[in-house]
C-alpha cells in the first residue's frame, strides 16, 4: 500500500505559478498523481488558540494513527488471515482507503464547521479515546476465550501422554468399586509384547487377563488394566520403571472439560462475529476521523504559516514509491521561495506522545503531512 502526501501552499502569484509547473511536471512524468483536497472554511480564532490547537492536533494525530494500526492488527489476529487479505476489509465509509482520501468530503453532520477548532478536536479525541478503550476490553475478552479454548484443544489433540481420553474411553470400560479400580496405561508400539507378558506381574493384586487395548495411534496404545485399589501406587511405580505411563484419569472431570470446550467453541464463534463487525465499523470510524484531523492540521498550519486572510491550496499527492526523492527535490525547487532556509535547516522535531514514544516531523518550505496507508508502519511528516 502507498503513502499519500497532503501538502498546502499559499495562493500568492509565485506559488500559483509553481503549482501550475508542478501539475505540468506530474502530467509529463510518473513522479506522482495529484488531486485537490477540499477543506471547508473553518473558524480561525485567535493566534494563541491556533498555537494551542496545533500542538494538541499533533498529539491527537499520533494517537489516532496508533489506534488505527492497533485496530487493523487486532483484525488480522482475530480473522487469522494475511495482512493483505485483512486490508480488503479495512474500509472507510464502505470504500477502500485510497479512494476515500482522494475523494474526501468533509462530514458536516459529524464535524459542524460552525464549531471552534478546539471543539472539533475534542469531538475527534472523544471518538478515538472511546474506540481505544473499548478495543482493549473487547480484545482481552475475546483473547481470553480463545486462549482457554486453544489450551483445551491442545490437551484434547496432544500425545497419548497428555490428551483428553473421553473420546477413547467409555464409562463401561472402567471398574470403580469398593475394592477394584481400572487404570489406563500408555504403552509404546514397540512394547506391546512386553506389556502383555509382564503387566500381571507388576503387582500381585492385578486381575488376571484384565488388560484391553482401547486405542492406538502411530506412537502407541492406551491399555486398561484392573487391580485392587490398595495396589495402585505399587503398580504405578513398577509400570514407570518398565517405561509404561499410567495416566491420571477421571472420567467425570474430563467429561466436564469436554463440555467446557464445546461451550468455549460456541462462545468464541459468537464473539468472533460480533468482534469482527465491531472492528470493521470502528476501523472505518477512526480512519474517517483521522482524515478529518489531517484536514484540520492543514487548515491550522496554513493559517499559522501563511497568515490571514485564509488563502491556500491543499493538494493530495500519490508519489511513485521509487521516485519519492525526486518528487521531494521537485517540490523543494518549486516552493523554495516560501522559506529559502528550509532546505538548509531540515531539523527533526521530536514530540513526546503520552510519555511513551516519539514522532519525528521533517520541516519543508511548504506544509506537508504524510498519510500512511500502509498500516503496518508508522510515519508522519510536516
Amino acid at each position: 500500500m502507498m503513502d499519500l502526501w497532503l501538502i498546502s501552499v499559499p495562493l500568492d502569484k509565485t506559488s500559483l505559478t509553481s503549482l501550475e509547473k508542478l501539475k505540468r511536471t506530474i502530467a509529463k512524468t510518473t513522479l506522482a498523481s495529484c488531486c485537490k483536497f477540499s477543506i471547508p472554511e473553518l473558524k480561525v480564532g485567535t493566534l494563541d488558540s491556533l498555537l494551542g490547537v496545533s500542538d494538541d492536533l499533533s498529539k491527537l494525530d499520533s494517537l489516532t494513527e496508533s489506534v488505527i494500526k492497533r485496530t487493523c492488527q487486532c483484525m488480522r489476529e482475530v480473522v487469522e488471515q494475511s495482512y493483505d487479505k485483512v486490508l480488503e476489509n479495512a474500509l472507510a465509509n464502505g470504500v477502500d482507503l485510497v479512494s476515500y482520501v482522494t475523494k474526501f468530503q468533509w462530514d458536516r453532520a459529524k464535524y459542524p464547521t460552525a464549531l471552534p477548532l478546539r471543539s472539533l478536536a475534542d469531538i475527534i479525541n472523544k471518538q478515538v479515546s472511546q474506540v481505544e478503550t473499548e478495543l482493549q476490553s473487547r480484545a482481552v475478552a475475546y483473547n481470553s476465550v480463545k486462549a482457554s479454548l486453544q489450551g483445551l484443544e491442545r490437551k484434547a489433540e496432544g500425545s497419548l501422554q497428555t490428551r483428553c481420553l473421553n473420546d477413547i474411553v467409555r464409562r463401561e470400560d472402567l471398574v470403580n468399586s469398593e475394592y477394584l479400580t481400572t487404570l489406563l496405561v500408555v504403552v509404546g508400539r514397540g512394547s506391546y509384547a512386553q506389556w502383555e507378558r509382564t503387566y500381571e506381574s507388576l503387582s500381585e493384586f492385578v486381575v488376571p487377563r484384565s488388560s484391553r487395548r482401547l486405542y492406538e495411534d502411530r506412537e502407541g496404545g492406551v491399555f486398561s488394566v484392573t487391580l485392587f485399589k490398595r495396589a495402585a501406587s505399587e503398580f504405578k511405580a513398577k509400570a514407570s520403571q518398565s517405561k509404561f505411563t499410567v495416566r491420571e484419569y477421571n472420567f467425570d472431570l474430563e467429561e466436564q472439560q469436554r463440555q467446557e470446550m464445546k461451550q468455549l467453541s460456541v462462545d468464541k464463534k459468537e464473539q468472533y462475529g460480533v468482534f469482527v463487525r465491531w472492528l470493521k465499523v470502528n476501523f472505518s470510524e477512526v480512519f474517517v476521523a483521522w482524515i478529518h484531523l489531517k484536514a484540520l492540521r492543514v487548515f491550522v498550519e496554513s493559517v499559522l504559516r501563511y497568515g490571514l486572510p485564509v488563502s491556500y491550496q491543499a493538494l493530495l499527492l500519490q508519489p511513485d514509491r521509487k521516485r519519492t526523492k525526486k518528487l521531494r527535490e521537485e517540490l523543494a525547487s518549486l516552493f523554495k521561495h516560501l522559506d529559502p532556509t528550509a532546505a538548509a535547516s531540515k531539523t527533526d522535531v521530536s514530540c513526546d506522545i503520552a510519555g511513551m514514544s516519539l514522532c519525528q516531523q521533517e520541516y519543508f518550505s511548504y506544509i506537508c503531512f504524510q498519510i500512511s496507508i500502509n498500516l503496518s508502519e508508522s510515519s508522519s511528516e510536516r
